[in-house]
């Protein structure tokens, strides 16, 4: 049995911020939800169908994990990453850190986590874990999935060993914060950005700006291209605003970080930026409103409107990140 001392157990609506969170505020480094998601240029959009998918999927953020590596990079802290494929030395690699008094954050499939109450699998997900007993590992996950948790270590053990899209080889990771930390200009600009770049030049037409303005043609078809409209699309909509993207895709968390830096550092790029994601977090919640009353009605109508809608995201989010690159 280990219980790592002082730790604040606070869920954010994002689970890799969440888990980032904790870990950080362990080593004296307490830092807002939007700016663990800015620091690590934590925004991007990709439009992702196949003919194995069920439904096309829209994302609002980099891959799993990467958030974490640009985080620590850009704070200039030690990140220790353990990946094996052999459970036992998985849980021993966790134990030694927690047995040791040190929060240890995990990536793993939510579908065998005990408190889930949507059984869906995503082999991305993130949690911080704080402690164990002979029986249960206490974790902390997302305000909306309870914050401070627990679930068995056998359904702990299922969750990280799961195979599949985005999962990863019993990942476990710590940070250790410097000592002296740069200043907020000089952390918050490279990671603005960094993001920007990524998003005006994507290496494929699913990703950035371009992904948004061929998600803006495909919506459209959205009714014939699902098999069950009523669940599809409204779960599409939920997945938008509600399922850890803080709301409006991750848009919401972006506007508000650019708006921290925007106290930090005086600048008509980052006003512009911060003024243009205003108004992208708006639309987007617009978007998800349309989808999820298309799968209601099956009107086509509201699909074309949400694709208008995104043909005018794809421009005002470029607009916004030209902006940002010249920070």
């Amino acid at each position: 049995m280990a219980m790592v001392k002082d730790i604040d157990v606070r869920g954010m609506q994002h689970c890799e911020t969440t888990a980032l969170g904790v870990l950080l505020r362990h080593e004296g480094l307490d830092l807002s939800e939007p700016m663990l998601f800015g620091l690590g240029s934590g925004l991007s959009f990709i439009y992702w169908d196949s003919k194995s998918m069920g439904f096309p999927f829209l994302g609002g953020r980099v891959k799993p994990f990467e958030l974490t590596r640009n985080l620590a990079a850009v704070l200039g802290a030690e990140l220790l990453v353990g990946e094996t494929t052999s459970p036992r030395k998985a849980w021993q690699n966790v134990a030694a850190l927690l047995d040791a008094g040190r929060p240890v954050g995990l990536q793993l499939d939510s579908y065998h986590l005990d408190y889930f109450s949507t059984k869906v699998h995503f082999g991305g997900h993130v949690v911080a874990m704080y402690g164990y007993d002979e029986q249960h590992a206490y974790l902390v996950d997302t305000e909306p999935q309870g914050s401070a948790v627990s679930t068995s270590l056998a359904s702990l053990a299922m969750a990280r060993a799961e195979r599949g899209p985005m999962t990863a080889r019993h990942r476990s990771f710590t940070i250790t914060a410097p000592a002296g930390l740069p200043s907020p200009e000089d952390r918050v600009v490279p990671a603005i950005r960094t993001c920007a770049e990524a998003f005006l030049n994507p290496p494929i037409a699913n990703l950035g700006h371009r992904g948004i303005e061929k998600a803006a043609k495909l919506l459209p078809t959205w009714l014939r291209r699902s098999d069950d409209p009523r669940e599809d699309l409204p779960r599409a909509a939920l997945l938008m605003e509600k399922a850890g993207t803080g709301g409006a895709l991750f848009r919401n968390l972006y506007r508000d970080f650019l708006a921290e830096c925007a106290e930090l550092v005086d600048s008509d790029h980052l006003r512009t930026g911060h003024r243009l994601y205003t108004e992208a977090a708006s639309l987007w919640t617009q978007v998800a409103a349309l989808v999820a009353a298309a799968g209601e009605s099956g009107d086509t109508e509201d699909l074309v409107r949400a694709g208008s809608l995104l043909h005018d995201l794809s421009r005002i989010e470029r607009d916004a990140m030209r902006a940002l690159s010249m920070l």
